[in-house]
């Protein structure tokens, strides 16, 4: 005979909030596992009425949506969350946001549309500097890098050791900028923008295709930012923003 958790069932849905937050300073070496444990004590202490499944073991319904790898910044980070008692999302916005710790900043927080959040989010745009790494440099790798047909690049993860395309990801590679200062020494600022697949290639995985193709080797750490996350329009380059159907009222983003 089966057996069946005691007590009454969990209160029903009937409110899902989709949230946008930065991960900015030094937050950006926290994990994603790190922010999963820093959410969920933030909306315990903002008392968000959570709705939870079902089971020996009830959690609260979150869904997490294209984490940035430990180590980078962001600026367009997502987590859509229900709840079973309705609130207002500007509210949750700022009782969250002061819940959180500094450096992981709610942006914006829309209820939830028709759709599905992860549906939207198909490609990623990316800051990279590059400090040391003078600009002619950095135009040399990316001219070899973009004319590549493959970059296979390897990948450490749970399942052991994968090799990926890093080049058939990349829909935009451009050195964006460049800059020198008498005490910095030269540096250049990448643009990236890349499809999202399984698993997405990552900016270091585009910097590890870099090397391989040129040498290219950064004398100091790079410094990457995510701009934005959502639907690619590979034609542009740009990515649609995943909220504005919710904030609109549209069934689906313009494609």
């Amino acid at each position: 005979m089966a057996r069946t958790p005691s007590g009454p069932p969990p209160a029903p849905v009937v409110q899902r909030l989709r949230i946008r937050y930065a991960k900015r300073g030094r937050l950006r070496f926290s994990s994603h596992r790190d922010f999963q444990r820093a959410l969920e004590r933030a909306l315990r202490r903002a008392s968000v009425p959570m709705a939870y499944s079902a089971g020996f073991s009830p959690h609260p319904r979150i869904s997490y949506v294209g984490a940035a790898p430990t180590g980078t910044a962001s600026e367009a980070e997502y987590v859509e969350i229900a709840l079973a008692q309705r609130r207002d999302p500007d509210q949750v916005r700022a009782e969250l946001d002061a819940a959180l710790p500094t450096g992981l900043d709610v942006l914006e927080i829309v209820e939830a549309g028709e759709g599905s959040l992860s549906e939207r989010i198909t490609g990623s745009v990316w800051r990279i500097e590059l400090p040391g790494v003078p600009l002619d440099a950095a135009e040399r790798a990316i001219t070899a890098f973009l004319a590549a047909a493959e970059v296979p690049v390897e990948r450490l993860t749970k399942d052991g050791v994968r090799v990926l395309d890093s080049r058939h990801a990349v829909v935009h590679l451009v050195c964006a900028a460049a800059h020198q200062a008498a005490d910095e020494g030269p540096y250049a600022i990448l643009r990236l923008v890349v499809r999202h697949g399984t698993p997405s290639v990552r900016p270091d995985d585009v910097l590890t295709g870099l090397r391989r193709v040129t040498d290219l080797a950064p004398p100091m750490p790079p410094q990457v930012t995510r701009l934005a996350q959502g639907t690619l329009d590979e034609r542009s380059a740009t990515v649609a923003d995943p909220l504005l159907a919710d904030r609109t009222g549209l069934a689906s983003l313009p494609r």
